[in-house]
């Protein structure tokens, strides 16, 4: 019965994912079904567009590690030193609602957010300098609005994940650091901190898998303003150029096997890092 039950999962992931990934990867080495190598990739890197696209998805990746690790890790410290269990519950329902949206709906409502023509918050955008909706999404500002969207979007759920893993912590190992004089600050930083690194060090895997297929947002700001944020912003964007606008799906492919990479090397080194496979 287990392998009915799972044979439905199994069937959908070889058919949609690895099957897709294999073919992929042929076309990455591949043209008219003739092997040529490297050549994809060597097109792929001389193209003006490549290495722009790659600036804006590290930048935007730095930004959003470092904000989202930062910020999630200090908002699940502060619910779980809440003292009244209701308020702890309420915190984390209402960290989580905007997950429940969808990218592209959540982009949708952001659209009217950064325009100070209709905005709630018009009178800090104008304050920042921002008097109009391609201001404010001009290409030097859009690692930090994609970062705010991401984590206005996802931080919920992680906030959730590391408030459960505040409460696996052993209560007789939160009761010495207090008979030892340690407050909440030396608390988080000596003891809850080191042993949620394998939490964090999942969830940047996690975010990095995410954020280097940086698509949706880009797309819809792209649209949205007419041009002002470039149709090949991301690599994503630029595969889907490639692929729907060129008709090339050799070199699509080439820049999905790329991103693949890239992607696995930096979840192995914070996987290693993190000791995500290390037993306690």
């Amino acid at each position: 019965m287990a392998y009915a039950f799972s044979s439905g999962y199994g069937i959908l992931l070889l058919v949609f994912g690895l099957g897709p990934a294999l073919y992929a990867v042929f076309l990455a080495f591949t043209q008219a079904g003739q092997f040529v190598g490297v050549e994809n990739f060597v097109r792929v890197f001389a193209d003006y567009r490549f290495w722009p696209a790659v600036q804006h998805v590290a930048t935007y990746l730095v930004i959003w590690l470092v904000f989202q690790i930062a910020f999630v890790v200090l908002l699940a410290l502060i619910v779980h030193n809440f003292a009244a269990r209701w308020v702890s519950t309420s915190a984390r329902f209402i960290y989580y609602i905007p997950g429940a949206l969808a990218g592209a709906s959540s982009v949708l409502l952001w659209l009217f957010l950064l325009d100070p023509s209709v905005s709630p918050v018009s009178g800090l955008l104008r304050a920042m300098g921002f008097d109009s909706f391609v201001a404010t999404v001009s290409v030097d500002n859009l690692p930090v609005i994609f970062t705010v969207i991401s984590f206005w979007t996802g931080a919920g759920q992680w906030i959730v994940i590391m408030y459960g893993a505040l409460n696996n912590i052993s209560p007789e190992i939160m009761e010495a650091s207090r008979m030892d004089g340690a407050g909440p600050v030396k608390t988080a930083w000596y003891i809850q901190l080191p042993l949620l690194r394998k939490w964090i060090s999942y969830m940047v895997v996690m975010s990095v898998a995410a954020g280097s297929q940086l698509f949706v947002e880009p797309r819809v700001l792209s649209q949205a303003s007419k041009g002002v944020v470039p149709p090949d912003y991301s690599l994503n964007q630029l595969a889907y150029l490639y692929a729907f606008r060129q008709n090339d799906f050799n070199g699509s492919a080439a820049i999905s096997l790329i991103l693949l990479v890239v992607a696995l090397a930096l979840a192995a080194f914070f996987v290693f890092r993190g000791g995500l496979f290390e037993r306690d």
